[in-house]
């Protein structure tokens, strides 16, 4: 099981960041969108590091159109020597129409043509075929030799791989469908992995006349540990706080559902309109919490994330270590690798 982290997006730490991870032995990092550009700091990452595989989890691709992606994606992975992930996620639609301005319609449909759209315009800059790319939602018909990259930029690793996060059914099979791995939402049980997930991503890699061999699955990363009392205390409410964020988002309704959860979902949605966000925590007990997280000591974490995962997963995500104590962190993590 490949182990991954995270470098942050603050550019003054990034490089001392990407250069602990790779001497921690993470086999990638990622940045996240959320209030800065995930993008510019893996350009200082692979800077700063030869072997670490660096990823988007995610970029907004809704943000942005094909072209774009196509040329930021195109550049990290040259830059960067074959080592750049292209990691979108849809964001919910108030997030795309009211802070981004832009189109929202068929997320997964659009999602789908978005991705197959890259890969047009990735193959024009590689082998010089006219660009005619017509969707729905993109058209892509207009290259001439000044805008285009050279192929020599990729020479000896080919373009990036394109991985896609979701949590329904139809953005899961599209990541099956057209993509070359799939991010599991942290808001993902091992349940809804198993039974909802899982069949989906074959649906789709089945539509593509594939299996599902090769294809990588990064894997729910909420963990509860630490190394005393008050740090398991802060990483437990900080994960019910999280959950509770997550639960409230009507799209993710399902994963609650087949729990038998449904109503939280209400409870939670409520909550968060009054702005209520610290008591929307409360209401994820003991069990809830167990069922999306794994909780106990670091020594703990590794065993049982094999087993509710092991099978399924290829890589797995953190966030950052969850202990003060970096020892018994690197245990965890070389257990994990074992795995």
């Amino acid at each position: 099981m490949k182990i991954d982290g995270n470098i942050g997006t603050d550019l003054r730490n990034v490089p001392q960041a990407a250069r602990d991870a790779e001497a921690a032995g993470y086999a990638g990092a990622w940045t996240a969108e959320t209030s800065h550009d995930p993008f510019l700091p893996l350009l200082l990452a692979a800077e700063h590091t030869e072997e670490l595989e660096l990823g988007t989890s995610i970029a907004v691709a809704f943000a942005r159109n094909p072209m774009t992606l196509a040329n930021t994606a195109w550049d990290l992975q040259a830059y960067s020597g074959g080592r750049f992930i292209l990691g979108l996620g849809s964001q919910i639609k108030p997030h795309i129409t009211k802070r981004f301005s832009m189109d929202w319609s068929h997320p997964a449909p659009r999602m789908r043509e978005m991705i197959l759209a890259i890969r047009a315009i990735w193959n024009t800059w590689l082998t010089g075929e006219k660009l005619a790319f017509r969707g729905e939602f993109y058209t892509h018909t207009l290259m001439t030799p000044f805008f285009a990259p050279s192929a020599g930029d990729l020479d000896g690793f080919g373009p990036p791989k394109i991985f896609l996060a979701g949590v329904g059914t139809l953005m899961t099979e599209v990541a099956g469908e057209v993509c070359d791995g799939f991010i599991c939402h942290g808001f993902t049980t091992e349940r809804y992995l198993r039974e909802v997930t899982i069949p989906a991503l074959a649906r789709g890699r089945a539509k593509a006349g594939k299996t599902m061999e090769g294809f990588e699955i990064i894997g729910p990363s909420f963990v509860v540990t630490g190394s005393n009392d008050e740090e398991m205390e802060a990483a437990m409410e900080g994960t019910r706080q999280q959950i509770a964020f997550y639960g409230s988002t009507p799209s993710y309704r399902g994963v609650l559902d087949i729990h038998g959860w449904g109503g939280l979902q209400d409870e939670l949605n409520a909550l968060s309109k009054q702005g209520e966000w610290a008591k929307m925590g409360t209401l994820i007990d003991d069990e809830i919490l167990n069922t999306f997280a794994v909780v106990g000591e670091p020594e703990d974490i590794a065993p049982e994330l094999s087993r509710r995962y092991g099978d399924v997963i290829q890589r797995i995500s953190f966030y950052a270590p969850y202990t003060s104590d970096p020892d018994r962190w690197a245990a965890v993590m070389a257990a994990l690798k074992a795995a």
